[in-house]
């Protein structure tokens, strides 16, 4: 099991655009991805499970993986995450 913490940086959240990028991007490994934010854990290749999450600008998230790529998994998830998803 990899787990990172994370913090969303854009302004606007995590709102449909940087959800679908959060599932397909944790679709692309074979891994388990899941993304905790308090006592909710979520799936991460769920696009409705990300934005039912509603994490907001400046949120804590622990994105875990298990599985034979854990660790690029949750490596590529938190690149996503330092780049504000690329819209700021």
């Amino acid at each position: 099991m990899v787990e990172k913490i994370v913090i969303v940086k854009n302004r606007a959240g995590i709102h449909a655009r940087p959800a679908a990028l959060i599932a397909q991007t944790a679709n692309k490994f074979s891994s388990e991805v899941l993304i905790e934010k308090d006592d909710t854990v979520i799936n991460a290749k769920s696009i409705m499970g990300v934005i039912t999450m509603a994490a907001g600008y400046q949120t804590a998230l622990t994105i875990k993986a298990d599985g034979s790529d854990a660790e690029a998994a949750v490596s590529a998830l938190q690149a996503l995450f330092e780049n504000k998803f690329e819209e700021e």
